[in-house]
């Protein structure tokens, strides 16, 4: 019998700057969070409509690749999944209002401060997880 994988929280990094994205990815890597990375909003739309439930930090920048900005992507991303951590970045002032409870970090950020919030979410939503499971066994 095969032992079954233990559920890890997923984090989507959405950057359309390939050198950025892979230094954010390998951040959380080393945190023991998946990543799923994507370059554009569209990309990250549909991540969050087929498993969004199980991403617990979305960092996005605001400028990204195709017709929606990483602000847009917010208030999807919170409607998909209104207890999912949203970080959003820009080196520029914000082009419209976050959804509520969204982080904006001015760029540059310190690396440290993604990998902090990265196993902050990630440890609220093993918790959580956890006790799912016990209510359900």
């Amino acid at each position: 019998m095969g032992q079954s994988k233990p559920l890890r929280a997923t984090a989507l990094i959405v950057e359309d700057d390939p050198m950025q994205r892979e230094m954010i990815c390998l951040l959380l890597e080393e945190s023991d969070v998946d990543v799923i990375e994507c370059e554009s909003a569209e990309a990250a739309e549909l991540v969050l409509e087929r498993v969004g439930g199980s991403v617990v930090l979305m960092l996005t920048d605001v400028q990204l690749a195709g017709n929606m900005n990483g602000v847009e992507l917010a208030h999807i991303a919170r409607k998909c999944n209104p207890g999912i951590g949203v970080i959003v970045t820009s080196g520029r002032p914000l082009p419209q209002e976050l959804p509520e409870g969204a982080q904006f970090w001015s760029k540059p950020w310190a690396p440290l401060d993604v990998i902090r919030e990265a196993e902050r979410m990630a440890y609220a939503w093993s918790r959580d997880e956890q006790g799912r499971q016990r209510r359900t066994s």
